[in-house]
């Protein structure tokens, strides 16, 4: 696996040293994140007590030279529209943020690593799924 897309489960539980996590990015040649991702990062920050902290951390991860922050365009909206369309059809809810993340997704041609099993149910997309630690 060369290229990844990382949701947000994916870079929380490589912040918390996730075993299976922690052993795929190292070998990814390039790590991609979407700015919905970063939203819900920061959303997460503002309501935490370590938003500083948080906020370094995110932005050292961001400075990485393997790691890139993909753009959202028109193209990504079409995909949208096309998965949020075959989801409804399907009868098969999943949240606009998770769509948003699978049409970049499916724009690029990258795997979502994630531990949120939505994904699996968007069949426009690969998915490297991990399991969730429990805490």
């Amino acid at each position: 696996m060369t290229r990844l897309l990382l949701d947000s489960s994916a870079y929380i539980a490589f912040k918390r040293q996730h075993p299976e996590v922690t052993e795929i990015l190292p070998q990814a040649e390039l790590i991609f994140i979407s700015p919905i991702v970063l939203g819900e990062l920061r959303a997460g920050f503002l309501q935490g007590t370590k938003r500083a902290s948080n906020e370094r951390e995110l932005g050292r991860f961001l400075e990485s030279p393997r790691v890139r922050v993909l753009v959202l365009d028109e193209e990504t909206s079409d995909r949208y529209a096309v998965i949020r369309v075959t989801l409804k059809n399907a009868g098969t809810p999943v949240a606009a943020n998770d769509i948003w993340i699978a049409a970049s997704a499916m724009q690029h041609g990258l795997p979502v690593l994630t531990s949120d099993r939505d994904f699996q149910k968007i069949p426009q997309i690969m998915v490297h799924h991990f399991s969730a630690l429990t805490t």
